[in-house]
């Protein structure tokens, strides 16, 4: 039935961002999940959105994030927000993904920002490479910051699948936030919400036919 996996990247591939996020508010002071709050207010329209559509450039978001967390009451750039994009890659799901596409098509789609190196944001030379290897896995690889468009934006799943020849109903989509698997689901793709290596594992040997651990 299904003829292509797609694939979130960071907090699926690599380590959630929300775990630096929460690592810097405790270093500073800060009250938990502070900026997830920031990020939440005007979702479509606030700062994160904005660069991740590529709608503003970096010290555009620096000064916008900065104003935006001010009216909150907390003191952080949005350049500080930014060093802590680019999680750490999770082997097991590198390794899902070999297997994976022994029989299936796969792609990657992923909201990120001009910044770091590379789809992953890399902060260093060598996890930019290490990223690049895993990129050059997919088929396809979607970047907001390259189309325009950002998920949960049903245009930018549109798009993966006319990339890949598919339609939603012969596609599973991985992603660890629910308010993207939505229109994902809506458009008739099979959604796996990632909380877990092996949870996700599970559903997709379901769904696939097949062992991956």
């Amino acid at each position: 039935m299904f003829k292509a996996v797609l694939w979130d990247f960071g907090g699926v591939i690599t380590s959630s961002p929300f775990e630096a996020f929460n690592r810097f508010e405790a270093d500073n002071g800060l009250p938990q999940d502070c900026i997830r709050g920031i990020n939440a207010t005007n979702p479509e329209t606030n700062a994160w959105a904005q660069l991740e559509s590529s709608q503003v450039s970096v010290d555009e978001f620096d000064e916008l994030f900065a104003g935006e967390a001010k009216s909150k009451g907390y003191e952080i750039r949005g350049k500080q927000v930014l060093e802590l994009l680019s999680g750490d890659i999770r082997p097991e799901m590198v390794a899902a993904l070999e297997k994976i596409r022994q029989n299936h098509a796969i792609g990657c789609i992923t909201n990120n920002v001009n910044t770091g190196e590379g789809p992953g944001m890399a902060r260093s030379e060598k996890k930019a490479s290490a990223i690049a290897e895993i990129m050059s896995m997919f088929e396809i690889v979607i970047e907001s910051s390259k189309v325009g468009i950002r998920k949960p934006n049903p245009a930018i799943y549109e798009l993966a699948c006319k990339e890949m020849g598919i339609t939603p109903e012969h596609a599973v989509y991985l992603d660890d936030l629910g308010i993207n698997l939505k229109p994902a689901r809506a458009l008739g793709m099979t959604t796996i919400k990632v909380l877990n290596a092996d949870q996700a594992f599970a559903e997709l040997e379901e769904h696939l036919g097949m062992t991956l651990r």
